[in-house]
């Protein structure tokens, strides 16, 4: 979890592409409803142009589905952008889900406009990069499909700026929800991508010792 633009998406595909289990993010889901207009994405696109959440019931319908997916059941996955409210974390208790553990990744908000400003997305395959931190090797096209790299709407200064009062409102919370648990740990979001990734890695290794060992075999 973490602000918009701390780089939780970037980090996810690292961990997924690293270990070889699926990252489910409810952004990629969601945007791919709404380039594909259907009903829910056509309901979706009415909260994500004002820079708001979409409902919790909407959220966790899609979530519980991909979740049922076969590649979800084989070694793990990784959850990227949710739960994003207490509410969502309730119903993945319910689900009966296991989370071992809840990585904050921490970016001031000045920060983050900054970043945001920079970041483009595939609009083929959603992959994310940054035209300073995380740039794709032509600038322009995808590195992974090809795709031409957009700039989000949701990227844009001023809703970049009401994304982060609902970050703090409606998903912060959550930190004192897992923090209770034991399983919340915190990441400084670092300028260089490496630098944040060998903060995660630490992590994971504290969590996953015999991951780490095979990885660094």
């Amino acid at each position: 979890m973490g602000a918009p633009g701390a780089g939780k998406g970037t980090q996810s595909e690292i961990i997924s592409e690293k270990f070889g289990i699926p990252a489910v993010s409810t952004g990629a889901i969601i945007r791919a409803a709404i380039k594909n207009g259907t009903e829910m994405g056509k309901l979706a696109k009415e909260y994500a142009d004002k820079g708001a959440l979409v409902p919790d019931d909407v959220v966790i319908g899609i979530i519980r589905e991909r979740l049922e997916q076969e590649d979800c059941k084989k070694g793990g996955y990784i959850l990227d952008g949710f739960p994003r409210t207490v509410p969502q974390a309730e119903a993945l208790d319910q689900m009966g889900i296991e989370i071992d553990v809840v990585i904050s990744i921490e970016v001031p908000d000045e920060e983050i406009v900054e970043r945001m400003s920079g970041r483009r997305v595939c609009e083929k395959c959603g992959a994310t990069y940054h035209v300073v931190y995380n740039p794709s090797g032509d600038g322009s096209t995808c590195d992974k499909c090809g795709g031409n790299l957009t700039v989000r709407h949701d990227d844009t200064p001023e809703v970049v700026l009401d994304r982060l009062r609902v970050y703090h409102e409606q998903t912060e919370p959550l930190k004192e929800y897992y923090r209770k648990t034991g399983k919340l740990r915190t990441v400084r979001g670092q300028k260089e991508l490496a630098d944040t990734t060998k903060l995660v890695m630490a992590v994971l290794a504290e969590i996953f010792p015999e991951a780490a060992a095979q990885d660094r075999g």
